[in-house]
């Protein structure tokens, strides 16, 4: 049902070991267990073989979209599926192995593939659904500065920004990312806990509210 609520809800088609790595965190841990990430044939056979892998894109695919139409049809098939992504997304990005190498300059998403999927598009499905324990969660991540790499691959996405080099970017804070998703109350939880100074300008000069 895990990899079903992904396939589902999903902003972009996952690789199949993207997908895997959602199935190996655990939440509530402060750490990431690699041997806790399943095989791709164990991912596709839970699921009844109503999932394949496009052998080209290496993307999990429905076999039947008469399914993916049944499930988008009857969202009470899953219980608050965008929350449960936003939980799984924080827990990653917020554990030691993924803050350890965050601030790096340069780094490989080879052993971290569901990195460039969390860093981008967790906001977007906290914007769908917020509930009160992903809104407890959310500070945690953002009191601090967001990553570098994770700012990297977030403003490396936005068409907007075209205009600055990649290498050019720094590290957002935690307020300008919130505000880059446009969450408003997570923006007023960071102003109300006194976290950053509302008129820091980011690497191109901007405040959050602008």
């Amino acid at each position: 049902m895990a990899v079903l609520m992904w396939v589902s809800h999903v902003e972009r088609p996952l690789q199949a070991d993207e997908l895997c790595h959602t199935l190996a965190v655990e939440l509530a841990s402060t750490d990431f267990n690699t041997a806790n990430v399943p095989s791709i044939s164990i991912l596709v056979g839970c699921c009844q073989w109503l999932i394949t892998v496009d052998q080209e894109a290496s993307t999990l695919r429905w076999i039947d979209f008469t399914l993916q139409e049944y499930l988008s049809g009857h969202p009470g098939v899953f219980s608050g599926p965008h929350s449960e992504m936003v939980k799984i997304c924080l827990t990653y990005l917020n554990s030691r192995e993924i803050r350890a190498l965050s601030n790096a300059r340069f780094h490989s998403t080879r052993n971290t593939s569901f990195l460039e999927y969390c860093s981008v598009y967790w906001g977007i499905h906290a914007q769908s659904e917020l509930s009160d324990s992903v809104r407890s969660l959310t500070p945690e991540l953002l009191k601090e500065h967001y990553g570098l790499i994770m700012t990297k691959l977030l403003l490396g996405q936005n068409q907007d920004l075209s205009c600055w080099r990649y290498d050019t970017y720094s590290q957002l804070s935690g307020l300008h990312c919130a505000s880059f998703f446009g969450m408003v109350k997570v923006v007023a939880a960071l102003v109300e806990m006194e976290c950053y100074d509302i008129n820091e300008g980011d690497f191109s000069g901007r405040t959050p509210l602008a």
